[in-house]
């Protein structure tokens, strides 16, 4: 029975989203997928509707990968060795916990395993790059887990709770 589960797991795709043809709905589901694969869909909705949010918000940058990997960032000790290293060829990591979105910059694998969670992820990321579900966290551009009080929450409205995350909005 083991060798024909195994095919049988195998013979379904998990993986609808290609990052070389479509890197910015790959972005959004990589973050539905580490920033809400617990919640169920209307979570997972929220969360990505939120970086949809920053996106249009002059705020921020007007892609969804750059929303994503915003925050500080350090050349690699590697690169920064050489000064006669072509701009293009220095690398940079983003400067732990300090991210607009924690799972980029964590210092935990980001590998992505073909599970149902990534599926439902990337299922939620075209829907939402195709319209669906706009408006349902009215403007949301921040959110937080229930079990974290950030100090910029009291700077903005505050709109509501979906599953584990409460969601905020700038009111200008």
């Amino acid at each position: 029975m083991g060798t024909l589960w195994c095919k049988l797991t195998n013979a379904f795709d998990y993986n609808i989203i290609d990052p070389q043809q479509e890197p910015e709905a790959y972005c959004l589901a990589q973050n539905i997928l580490f920033e809400a694969s617990i919640e169920p869909m209307a979570g997972k909705i929220a969360v990505g509707l939120v970086v949809l949010n920053r996106v249009n918000d002059n705020r921020y940058p007007n892609t969804i990968c750059d929303v994503i990997k915003e925050g500080p960032i350090y050349e690699s000790w590697k690169t920064r060795q050489d000064e006669n290293l072509a701009d293009e060829d220095r690398i940079y990591y983003p400067v732990k916990n300090r991210c607009q979105f924690s799972w980029y910059c964590d210092g935990i694998s980001d590998d992505i395993y073909p599970t149902e969670s990534w599926y439902k992820a990337q299922i939620v990321a075209l829907q939402l790059l195709d319209g669906k579900y706009r408006g349902i966290i009215e403007g949301a551009t921040h959110y937080h887990a229930t079990w974290v009080d950030p100090v910029w929450r009291h700077e903005l409205t505050y709109i509501g709770q979906v599953g584990d995350h409460l969601f905020y909005r700038w009111e200008n």
